[in-house]
């Protein structure tokens, strides 16, 4: 199965990791080769606060119709999945990018406009499954032109208007590892929590 993570009951927390491998070598006189895979994923632990049975078992039968790690989802953070800029406006690429860059040209924005996008926000280009992350805030010019910075570098082409989420931004992934456990007790509330991987 795919299809997308229930909505609610919403975290009570989420840890968010960017995971970014190099190949490091130390030579026998200590110096430090460092060579980078060029590849990011983002990584998280996804905490649920006491849940009714009602409210368990949605989510639970959910994880177990992905069967492990085989199939992979969508899931939308509500926390961390929207802009902390000015969410009313839908940025354009406005130009064509190449694989490798970090930085592209967007356009369909309210004019002379502060802080579209800040760093941190989380965005999606219509045409990626990829996430990237805002690496520096983003205003528009008096045309409602910008340009949007980002990472990690594209892995996928941009095409020119190509349209970017910056709202309850969807995220490809993947539970981490085959087994699915929660706990419950007494007082007939349940724990749960999942480690979940990007995956494009």
């Amino acid at each position: 199965m795919s299809g997308t993570f229930p909505s609610t009951p919403a975290p009570a927390s989420i840890d968010v990791t960017s995971f970014e491998p190099n190949l490091v070598s130390v030579t026998s006189n200590l110096r430090r080769q460092v060579r980078s895979r060029g590849a990011q994923r983002w990584l998280f632990k996804v905490r649920f606060p006491p849940l009714s049975r009602a409210e368990h078992d949605s989510i639970y039968a959910f994880s177990i119709l992905q069967r492990g790690q085989f199939e992979k989802f969508t899931w939308v953070p509500k926390t961390i999945g929207t802009t902390r800029g000015v969410t009313s406006q839908n940025p354009v690429v406005s130009a064509a990018a190449a694989v490798g860059v970090n930085a592209v040209s967007v356009d369909g924005l309210s004019n002379s406009t502060s802080n579209i996008l800040r760093s941190g926000d989380f965005i999606k280009f219509s045409g990626h499954t990829k996430v990237y992350m805002v690496t520096a805030d983003m205003s528009s010019n008096g045309s409602g032109a910008a340009t949007l910075n980002f990472s990690p570098k594209l892995t996928t082409a941009v095409a020119d208007n190509e349209t970017v989420t910056t709202n309850n931004v969807p995220f490809q992934v993947a539970f981490s590892n085959d087994s699915r456990s929660y706990t419950t007790d007494s007082s007939g509330y349940y724990s749960y929590e999942i480690d979940l991987v990007e995956v494009v």
